[in-house]
């Protein structure tokens, strides 16, 4: 059976016959040795419901969990309600709530590696809160965490963004935070490309005092934290922090544009994951992990960079819009029946834009052959004429 062909709208406004490779045949391997592998997953909206711009969210529980079935069988654990699951973006507390019980049960069932978010987005948008108020925000969603058995990723707070007046308020709320968790955690750093809410997180605009203020609260907590999770797109300063941590904490990279050179290191270390485009590449991932597990680095690396081109595309500026291109991608692969979005987000990125990002699905070889069936449906909503 050849490959579908099927015509698209090019920059230029005219339209171009294209045919689609085969699916690449990656490797799976379910139980990675070689590194500390999650993928942040985002979750389905109900189609059904208003899940428009201001309405409370709801999701397709069906849809939802059955993905993370789908990143758990490609031996990656799951990052559950992180910035990819929306949280900030549509995903209100009510409904996180509910989305950590359901996937850590769901973990706890399968034996399943899952981390869980928690922050502070419980709290009222639209006004400051005090340092006790967000301590005790953090507290509720760390113990709801822990109650379900999960661990806990301590995500960066707006909250404590707008509130923290220097490096000495980001350590007492940390080190009152840590001191009651019961299991060591991950922290969050997510820069400002992410959420620009967070500008000047750790207490200075200035990323080399901010990193400097980071360590020094984290040589104080290494005891009590597993890993940072470091989400700056900015590699040479990953590493360099890498280089300063306490032996005991892990960095995960949360760069979804240097994660291949990242994750296998140098001579001086390496880098876990924890990444959002690993919900749109599984299938890649795993077959990478499997060839750096035998210490095959050429093929990790080359099975990894196919990849970066249509990472660097989905998380370009703004970059977080990042996860309706993640949400196209599983609608054309099938994870689920349609392209809708909690807060109507479906919206944030241009038909040029995903037409460009399935190309480089397809040679990435990602893409299934009934991904043509579904960007034709979408191109024909959308307007595009043959």
């Amino acid at each position: 059976m050849s490959s579908p062909s099927i015509t698209l709208p090019t920059e230029t406004g005219s339209t171009e016959s294209y045919q689609l490779r085969e699916p690449a045949q990656f490797e799976v391997q379910r139980n990675p040795k070689c590194r500390s592998v999650f993928a942040a997953a985002h979750v389905v909206a109900d189609p059904l419901a208003e899940n428009c711009l201001g309405a409370s969210p709801v999701i397709d529980w069906e849809a939802t969990l059955r993905y993370r079935q789908h990143l758990w069988s490609f031996g990656l654990g799951v990052a559950e309600a992180m910035d990819t699951a929306q949280r900030g973006m549509g995903l209100d507390w009510a409904a996180t709530k509910e989305l950590i019980r359901r996937s850590a049960q769901d973990a706890k069932t399968g034996g399943f590696p899952i981390v869980c978010g928690a922050g502070t987005d419980q709290l009222p948008a639209d006004q400051r809160h005090s340092l006790k108020t967000i301590v005790e925000a953090y507290l509720e969603q760390c113990a709801w965490i822990e109650q379900h058995g999960a661990r806990i990723v301590i995500m960066a707070s707006r909250a404590l963004a707008a509130a923290a007046h220097s490096p000495d308020d980001y350590h007492r709320v940390y080190e009152t935070l840590l001191d009651q968790t019961q299991e060591r955690v991950i922290l969050h750093w997510l820069g400002p490309l992410f959420d620009p809410a967070l500008s000047g997180y750790w207490g200075s605009q200035d990323l080399d005092s901010a990193t400097t203020h980071f360590l020094s609260l984290l040589r104080k907590l290494q005891n009590k934290v597993e890993g940072v999770k470091v989400s700056l797109l900015d590699k040479d300063r990953e590493i360099a922090l890498r280089r300063e941590l306490p032996g005991n904490i892990k960095l995960f990279t949360g760069d979804d544009f240097n994660y291949p050179e990242l994750i296998l290191g140098d001579e001086q270390g390496f880098s876990h994951a924890l990444l959002g485009i690993f919900d749109g590449i599984a299938p890649a991932t795993s077959a990478a992990l499997a060839a750096l597990d035998r210490g095959d680095k050429s093929s990790f690396l080359a099975l990894l960079n196919s990849t970066v081109p249509l990472a660097r595309h989905i998380f370009q500026a703004p970059t977080y819009y990042y996860k309706t291109g993640l949400i196209f991608l599983a609608y054309l692969n099938g994870h689920q029946s349609h392209f809708r979005m909690i807060g109507g987000l479906e919206s944030a990125r241009s038909v040029p834009h995903l037409v460009k990002l399935f190309k480089l699905a397809d040679q990435a070889g990602l893409l299934q052959h009934s991904a043509a069936e579904r960007m034709q449906r979408f191109l024909n909503l959308a307007g595009v004429r043959k």
